[in-house]
């Protein structure tokens, strides 16, 4: 038996299918060429296009993602053509499986859907830091079905697309890096204000992580019930530890208050007794 007649070997042969040898040496070849194009394609934009700082990194994973989305689907045609198996008779079967199957793959196409919704549409990133149910963390990867976000202790949540698109989500990277937050404060009554003020303004612009454009500001918020109340208000592009930063500027105000006898007061009540 020669070369030709083992490539030509039939192996499975039906009214609608003809798979031989040399189909499926040619499916090997289709799939493994297709592996090493993608590898091939992360490296360039690995290597290439993520460390330039002019480039956005989630455009450029977006990109990647498309072309390796179109890459698979173009290959799994290849392949289906090489095997003899006709489009036809494919979207027939599918639709009859798809009928059959029901509710069941609903929810598994709500979120391939909204995966690419969220693709195209760029409203969440990579590296963006998201608020989603009151958990707040930094996407890490957006797939075809699921994202994974990345918390504040280091641990994976990997989402549901459609979550994303159906429910509310608070992105604090959307529009710019910088981000507002505040610190809370009260001194006891009777303190120098104008000093509170200076000391609250001195902690926040000289940390190191605490943006000097917008320039931070002290706001005198409120006449508590024990105490006089202060905010600080600081804009950072750490938004994903930002309480570390607060809890920096809470130690670095009360040493300074210490220094400057500026008391921060426990909550008072005071009770009148009237006697008889």
């Amino acid at each position: 038996m020669n070369i030709k007649e083992i490539l030509n070997y039939s192996l499975i042969e039906t009214n609608n299918l003809h798979i031989t040898v040399y189909n499926l040496l040619m499916v090997a070849v289709i799939l493994i060429m297709t592996e090493i194009i993608i590898w091939i394609l992360h490296r360039v934009f690995r290597k290439s296009i993520y460390p330039k700082p002019n480039i956005d990194i989630g455009k450029s994973h977006t990109i990647y993602r498309l072309i390796k989305y179109f890459l698979w689907i173009t290959a799994i045609l290849l392949v289906l053509q090489t095997i003899g198996l006709k489009v036809t008779f494919i979207l027939a079967g599918s639709a009859a499986l798809l009928v059959g199957l029901g509710l069941g793959l609903q929810e598994i196409f709500r979120d391939i859907v909204s995966g690419l919704i969220l693709l195209f549409e760029r409203n969440m990133k990579i590296n963006d830091v998201v608020e989603v149910e009151e958990e707040i963390g930094k996407v890490k990867e957006i797939g075809f079905r699921t994202t994974k976000v990345e918390t504040r202790d280091n641990i994976i949540h990997i989402i549901p697309n459609s979550k994303f698109i159906t429910r509310e989500v608070i992105n604090w990277s959307h529009i710019e890096k910088l981000t507002r937050f505040l610190v809370n404060v009260g001194v006891a009554y009777g303190s120098d204000v104008r000093l509170v003020e200076k000391l609250l303004h001195d902690c926040a612009i000289n940390h190191k992580k605490i943006s000097k454009r917008p320039d931070p500001f002290v706001r005198f918020n409120d006449f508590g019930e024990s105490s006089l109340e202060f905010q600080v208000f600081f804009w950072t592009d750490e938004s994903f530890y930002v309480e570390n930063i607060k809890s920096d500027l809470r130690f670095d105000i009360d040493k300074k208050f210490r220094e400057h006898n500026i008391h921060i007061p426990f909550p008072q009540t005071d009770v009148h007794i009237i006697s008889k």
